[in-house]
């Protein structure tokens, strides 16, 4: 259903059912959360990538499975769901989804809950449980805070499917890619960025910016003078220094 795959510092989930566009069982929700977790544990890990086998990365939720109709099943099969993005939000390392063909319903939910999202020009997002008549209730905390409410609301409400184009200029694209080769190229070259990034630097900025999305300005601030003094105090600022005065030597 998934598979783990690792080269160097970074480690990929790969979404691996082609034949149905990587739709979603709810033991493939299950998986991701328990990947995420474990290589959360993994010290030699520097980046994660989420990827999907084949042409699509994921259709969202296989609908052809039977719902349970008891409350404490349903509760416990979609904490399993939301469990994924809970651990995406609190990983200390980058984590990048790299998109091709149909991001959809819970696909579009899972390449939004990554950091970055990497994405080949001609790839289609869509919020498309609405037109089913009920809410994406999952990708609606994520673009509350991702995007300007009147946008975030359309995409939800309304249902269309979006271009990647269009998902770029509302910053909700890092990258785009013409074709899967040069998509395979910029990803890469991303993804080998953001592993050599310093680990605890990356902790750190992301740490304080999950922190600073929920809290007023002024006490984002002060939690920045706060980390500002502790880097200080630590040493690494002036570790930083003697590096460029060296540089500037050399």
């Amino acid at each position: 259903m998934i598979r783990i795959e690792h080269e160097g510092a970074v480690a990929s989930i790969v979404l691996d059912r082609a034949e149905s566009r990587n739709a979603m069982t709810a033991g493939m929700m299950a998986d991701i959360a328990r990947a995420v977790d474990d290589i959360s544990r993994d010290d030699q890990v520097r980046c994660l990538a989420v990827r999907g086998e084949g042409e699509h990365f994921c259709a969202g939720r296989d609908l052809t499975q039977g719902e349970d109709r008891n409350l404490g099943p349903a509760v416990e099969r979609y904490e399993a769901w939301t469990e994924v993005f809970r651990r995406l939000d609190r990983l200390a390392i980058p984590s990048v989804a790299v998109v091709q063909g149909y991001a959809v319903a819970g696909g579009f939910t899972l390449a939004m809950g990554c950091d970055f999202v990497i994405a080949e020009r001609s790839a289609q997002f869509g919020v498309l449980e609405m037109r089913s008549g009920f809410p994406a209730a999952v990708n609606t905390p994520l673009l509350a805070q991702l995007v300007g409410s009147r946008l975030g609301l359309e995409m939800l409400l309304f249902g269309e499917m979006i271009d990647a184009a269009r998902l770029y200029e509302m910053g909700l694209v890092n990258r785009l890619a013409d074709g899967p080769e040069e998509l395979e190229r910029v990803a890469t070259r991303f993804i080998a960025r953001a592993a050599a990034l310093n680990p605890e630097g990356v902790k750190l900025t992301k740490a304080l910016h999950r922190a600073a999305r929920s809290m007023p300005r002024d006490d984002a601030l002060a939690m920045g003078t706060q980390l500002n003094a502790l880097i200080a105090t630590s040493g690494t600022f002036d570790a930083a220094a003697e590096k460029f005065r060296k540089r500037e030597i050399d």
